[in-house]
């Protein structure tokens, strides 16, 4: 089974306008119609500065849509999202079987990759790796992943797959997680590889007191340095944030806004210089 094409857009230059020092401005500059607005900010203490949100690749559950998990993530307050983009791309392949959310969510529904009844083999692996791969590119720069299910499973095996330079050679390292019921992969030959090294960066984990997956998602985090953990009380869900949770969620979100801004400022200045 073939998976979709996607077509590339081009991204066009942004143009830096002389901001005086002596006062704070905003300008804004849009890459396209497709990519959210850069802030640049000029002050008497610094050079010029870009800020954007993180811009996230959301990785959905098995059988189930990007839309479906857009509508999903609704749970969640707008003063979370409201500081995210979000992208939510379909799997590579239709369904090819019973979804566990017909009846609540309208079909179409799409998986990653198919895996037998004791979840250690697997086809379509690769072709669903290449295909995430353009996702990124299509909606380029993303910045981390944010996974439910098996999208969750994924996104934390893909970097390690990308350090060893065996997934995601195209892209820049993946720069954070978000895993909501994740855990680890099973085949033992991807296993290896994807976990070899620990998951060094920034990662914000999910566990639900009554989600199947919570034994394998406290198994995850011995792979991941240093990460943060949302406990809530729910099932295989993407959970309503309380005062804790919403409370964690912020911590993280000014980290990694740290870590794009940093990156988005370190291209300017290789710009500049060049």
């Amino acid at each position: 089974m073939q998976h979709r094409a996607l077509i590339i857009p081009q991204i066009s230059n942004l143009t830096f306008l002389p901001i005086p020092k002596c006062r704070l401005q905003f300008v804004r500059a849009t890459i396209n119609s497709n990519h959210s607005p850069r802030e640049i900010i000029g002050s008497e203490f610094s050079d010029t500065i870009i800020t954007r949100k993180p811009r996230i690749l959301c990785l959905h559950g098995f059988r189930t849509s990007g839309d479906i998990f857009r509508t999903q993530m609704k749970k969640w307050p707008e003063s979370v999202l409201k500081k995210l983009d979000l992208f939510f791309p379909d799997a590579p392949f239709p369904c090819n079987g019973k979804s566990g959310v017909e009846g609540i969510f309208d079909p179409p529904y799409f998986e990653w990759f198919q895996f037998n009844k004791e979840y250690k083999d697997y086809e379509n692996f690769d072709e669903c790796v290449e295909y995430i791969e353009e996702c990124m590119i299509k909606h380029a720069p993303i910045d981390g992943l944010l996974g439910f299910s098996q999208g969750a499973i994924l996104s934390a095996a893909l970097p390690g797959l990308q350090a060893k330079g065996i997934a995601l050679t195209r892209v820049p390292k993946i720069g954070f997680l978000v895993i909501i019921s994740g855990a680890k992969l099973k085949n033992e030959a991807l296993a290896e590889k994807a976990y070899s090294l620990p998951i060094r960066c920034p990662s914000l984990h999910f566990l639900g007191v009554k989600d199947f997956l919570k034994p394998y998602g406290i198994e995850l985090l011995k792979s991941a340095e240093n990460p943060l953990v949302i406990h809530h009380s729910k099932g295989h869900t993407i959970p309503l944030l309380d005062d804790e949770g919403l409370e964690t969620m912020m911590k993280f979100i000014d980290r990694i806004q740290k870590f794009v801004s940093n990156n988005v400022n370190e291209d300017v200045v290789t710009h500049n210089h060049k």
